[in-house]
């Protein structure tokens, strides 16, 4: 499977989210989404202890380490690919980490306001 064309919500060329911790639905370090990626993980996001409390509270645990999936669990300040959908969960309850909007896949727009990105955004 080949990643979408790889535009940032900005309308630029996508930029790398992280390499270390190595993020993206293809581990390559960017925000790129496909067909196969039901969780549009498109959202390049800077963790906050916040919001890694409020994901795992809806049940997806980012902090805790998981050796056997090579996932050495994030921290607040990693920079990772979230769901577009959970970012819009987090920002409507009050608790959205910052977003660096040129590694944000264009994709996200379909479920995010472009608005609500830019309020939250690190760059």
């Amino acid at each position: 499977m080949e990643p979408d064309e790889s535009l940032n919500v900005l309308g630029g060329t996508l930029t790398p989210c992280s390499f270390e911790p190595l993020t993206g639905f293809f581990r390559d370090g960017y925000c790129n989404t496909c067909a196969a990626d039901q969780g549009s993980h498109t959202v390049c996001a800077v963790m906050t202890a916040e919001f890694l409390a409020y994901s795992k509270y809806v049940g997806n645990d980012l902090s805790t380490p998981r050796p056997e999936f090579g996932f050495s669990g994030l921290k607040p300040g990693d920079a990772w690919c979230l769901c577009a959908a959970r970012f819009l969960q987090a920002h409507d309850e009050g608790c959205a980490p910052r977003v660096h909007l040129e590694a944000t896949h264009a994709r996200a727009l379909e479920l995010v306001p472009l608005a609500v990105l830019m309020d939250n955004a690190a760059d």
